[in-house]
């Protein structure tokens, strides 16, 4: 590594420190307490007036409102209207059937959110409880939540640290200490090795400490804390869900069709009954409202996505909130967490960098005999783990036995901050030879290392004494140390790329090593230092453009990463965010889908929506394929949905202007709540697996539907003039064959709204199949014999035929879906709704577009100037071989 790497490196890791330890001049003049009196009784109250107490505020939402927001929106509140007008005009059968559908919708979604823990409280319980202080001249032990900026605190080996806290560099009683602290801060700010610290550093809240013992001063407290920003940022966190979204523009589509038409049937009803019998027109017009809203348009999506949040458990995926099983399906980029998450979080050997005559082996033995025994450094233990399991002479040690056959070890100088080295004096019992060897940082060992690759690896030098000169040193080599990636982390991130989903790594550690891992988790090395997503001069699109390219960032903290998310959103994008430490919960909540791996922390597992219980993220390949068969049933249901309300209302509002005819409240009722009982059975229909993200596109999903109704529309006026005035049939029969060819006609389109293609290209199960085929019998059953008080008796010739017809027509119904599916583009959408973020896009294809054709095009180029380069070498080799013949 070169001094300019090293200088660049050093030069990084001092901005990071300075990004999270900024502290305001005023809060700096607090911090000169005295370390062997510490504050006073007086100072400690003043200090918890102007800075409350140690700990992160808890803002709860009263659980009745909470409930009671479940009954906002446009859909419910137009069924909220219906129910109240059906008291109105006393009709008791739709006020409990429209009563029973808004609770259970309600229920379903409070008991779902219920099942989430608080993330607040997970952040909280990470907080030490108990921490000793310097108060009026005594040491004391004092609640953590006591603490206030400028108290002085004792950290040693196990501690939880209990706020941010600036390191003194001196002992319990004054006295200066050597060695720095070695905190694990990995979940903090994903760091996957713990960071040494000396005087003037700044000690993290909820960090640990592994060794050492030192005082600090406590600089922040609460949510002022490194962990306390994150709470904030959480908390801030309350944006609605996406697919509520989606529902909410389904909802306000459908209520503002519906409210136009029926409010002109009312005007016109009334005007048509000169202002009397408003009861009678009321009921009339609250009949056509209740039937046409989607009410069962929320239960069926909530029980398909419960159905679908128990298969993922199955596979070991655990879902949270349930709306994060249809958004799981629409996640275009995949921000994943590093340590503990694509890697190990266990350091290990790599590939060690040796001298001439020297083997792998020799540094193994060579480290060992330098490293120092029972020591917790992970480095120290990494190096006697590999050399146990790989060195034949050490494998038959035992678990404390430290001794290296054939080998005594004189003397041993542990590690300190001022050497940077441990070094041992080793005698060899068989030569009877002494030597020194020594093990530390590379700059150390040796001064040239230019000799050394430069790559993302954390290295250590190791270096012995020459035969017979303790003074002579020569280098043995550089061991190389990585978290290494999780097996199947590569695989897992190639199937994503394969499903369309792009994944950037985001991790605490330096630039070069996050380089590094990339590259041997197949990914492309453009890995953004996070700081450049906060620089102030930089404009806004570039900041937005470097996200977007990047493959990954490093050297991030909590708001680093909570940013990300937040632009990659701004784009359009749904971000799925994984992680595992406190460091990622802000970003685990700002995510569309925020996902906590195994072996999370309680603030990450609380902040996710989605929980893998199985190591590794290859679960979530799992997760993915689930949530986008399940999005494909919702998807078929909703334009299935939409289609059935738009031809009803079209139909009925024509027929009851310029016919006068209507069909019968209970007729209605029975049909609305019949078929969509049976449609509650999609959610274990079977699915075709898109190879891209979801989308709803909302926009080509009404335009479908629309058409689709007018289609039905037809069918539903022809049925209703060849009755009527070809076949002359009764009133009472007239109304029987509408009512089951609206109850069968519109229901068989979901066999065709299931997918995209043609219907026969993926069946339906057989379940599905029985079901909405048996609501039709029962139907025509019901219209062949006639129910008294509920349909007249048409016989099998209309009931046979009408199933037919409605079977039949279906069938074309699902060719015109066809054809509309491939004429349709988001080109097409984008000329039809040019909105600002559609014409951006628009744009950015074209550009994509033309710079491919150009780069097909010199490719062409120089495959063509290959070509003729080889051609020419080939005649030449010709010519040669026939004047070397005619010589001959």
């Amino acid at each position: 590594m070169s001094k300019e790497e090293g200088k660049k490196i050093e030069l990084e890791e001092h901005a990071h420190q300075e990004m999270a330890e900024e502290i305001s001049p005023e809060l700096e003049d607090l911090l000169h307490t005295d370390p062997s009196t510490g504050l006073t009784t007086a100072e400690v109250e003043q200090r918890l007036q102007q800075f409350g107490r140690n700990e992160l505020i808890e803002k709860k939402r009263n659980p009745i409102l909470k409930f009671l927001g479940y009954f906002t929106g446009a859909i419910a509140y137009l069924i909220e209207i219906a129910w109240i007008l059906s008291a109105v005009v006393q009709d008791w059968v739709d006020f409990g059937i429209i009563g029973a559908l808004l609770f259970i919708n309600a229920a379903i979604g409070f008991i779902e959110e219920a099942k989430a823990e608080n993330a607040l409280d997970a952040l909280r319980n990470t907080l030490a409880l108990k921490t000793r202080v310097w108060r009026n001249g005594d040491l004391i032990e004092i609640e953590v939540a006591e603490l206030v900026p400028g108290d002085i605190i004792v950290l040693r080996l196990g501690d939880i640290v209990p706020a941010d806290c600036r390191l003194l560099g001196i002992g319990v009683h004054g006295e200066p200490v050597e060695g720095n602290l070695q905190i694990d801060q990995s979940a903090l700010t994903g760091e996957s090795l713990p960071v040494s610290k000396g005087k003037g550093a700044t000690a993290y809240s909820s960090s640990i400490v592994k060794q050492g013992q030192q005082m600090g001063v406590v600089t922040k407290t609460g949510e002022h804390t490194f962990i306390g920003r994150a709470a904030t940022l959480m908390s801030n966190t309350n944006e609605q869900g996406h697919f509520q979204k989606i529902i909410n523009k389904i909802g306000n589509f459908l209520v503002i069709v519906t409210v136009v038409l029926v409010v002109i049937i009312f005007i016109v009803l009334m005007v048509k009954s000169h202002g009397q019998n408003v009861l009678k027109v009321l009921g009339d017009v609250l009949v056509l409202t209740v039937a046409a809203i989607p009410v069962g348009l929320p239960t069926v999506m909530s029980v398909t996505m419960a159905v679908g949040a128990k298969q993922l458990a199955k596979k070991e995926v655990i879902v949270k909130r349930l709306t994060a099983v249809e958004e799981m399906a629409s996640v275009s980029v995949l921000c994943s967490d590093k340590t503990g998450t694509l890697t190990l979080n266990e350091l290990t050997f790599d590939e060690p960098w040796l001298c001439k005559g020297y083997s792998s082996d020799d540094i193994l033995l060579y480290s060992y005999m330098a490293a120092e025994q029972g020591a917790n450094d992970p480095i120290e233990y990494a190096v006697r783990t590999a050399a146990r399991s790989q060195l034949e002479v050490l494998k038959s040690l035992g678990e404390r036995d430290t001794k290296i056959p054939g080998f005594k070890t004189n003397s041993f100088l542990p590690f300190n901050p001022v050497t940077k080295l441990t070094q041992a004096t080793i005698l060899n019992e068989e030569t009877g030879e002494t030597f020194k060897v020594a093990k530390g940082a590379p700059q150390v060992i040796i001064k040239l290392l230019t000799v050394l690759p430069v790559r993302g690896l954390r290295a250590l030098g190791v270096a012995r004494t020459i035969p017979g000169d303790l003074e002579q040193w020569e280098l043995i080599g550089m061991i190389s140390l990585l978290d290494p990636p999780r097996p199947d982390s590569a695989e897992t991130i190639a199937r994503c790329h394969e499903m369309g989903v792009s994944v950037k790594m985001i991790t605490g550690d330096q630039l070069i090593i996050a380089k590094e891992v990339a590259q041997r988790l197949g990914m492309q090395r453009a890995i953004l230092d996070a700081h450049k997503l906060v620089e102030a001069d930089a404009p806004e699109e570039e900041i937005v453009r470097r996200c977007v390219k990047a493959d990954g960032f490093a050297q991030v903290i909590p708001e680093h990463k909570y940013r990300v998310v937040e632009l990659l959103q701004e784009q359009g994008l749904l971000v799925g965010m994984t992680g595992d430490g406190v460091n990622d919960a802000p970003a685990l909540k700002k995510a569309n889908v925020g996902i906590a791996v195994h072996g999370c922390t309680d603030a990450a597992r609380s902040a996710s929506d989605i929980v893998l219980l199985a190591p590794g993220l290859s679960t979530i390949v799992d997760g993915i394929t689930t949530s986008r068969a399940i999005f494909q049933r919702m998807r078929s249901y909703a334009l299935y949905r939409i289609t059935s309300t738009i031809h009803f209302l079209i139909f009925f509002f024509f027929v009851t202007i310029i016919f006068q005819w209507q069909l019968r409240a209970i007729l209605l009722i029975f049909i609305a709540v019949l078929n969509d009982a049976a449609t509650l059975v999609i959610s274990v229909d079977n699915a075709q697996i898109s190879q891209k993200p979801d989308k709803w596109r909302i926009g080509q999903l009404i335009t479908m539907s629309f058409v689709l109704a007018v289609f039905l529309t037809a069918a539903s006026f022809a049925h209703f003039f060849i009755a009527r005035d070809v076949f002359h049939v009764t009133s009472d029969e007239l109304e029987t064959i509408m009512y089951l060819h609206i109850s069968s006609c519109p229901h068989f389109v979901i066999f065709s709204t299931r997918l995209s293609g043609f219907f026969w290209e993926n069946l339906p199960s057989w379940t599905f199949t029985v079901a909405i085929l048996g609501t039709q019998v029962f139907a025509m059953l019901i219209s062949i014999f006639g129910v008294p008080g509920l349909t007249s008796a048409i016989g099998w010739g209309w009931g046979f035929s009408i199933i037919g017809i409605s079977l039949g027509y279906f069938i074309v119904l699902d060719f015109v879906k066809v054809m509309l599916f491939r004429v349709w583009s988001f080109e097409l959408t984008a000329k039809l709704w040019p909105t600002p973020s559609r014409r951006r896009k628009l744009a950015q294809r074209k550009i994509q577009k033309e710079t491919k054709a150009r780069i097909d095009a010199n490719t062409e180029k120089v495959r063509s100037a290959v070509h003729a380069i080889h051609a020419i070498h080939l005649l030449q080799s010709r010519s040669s071989e026939k004047a070397t013949v005619q010589v001959a």
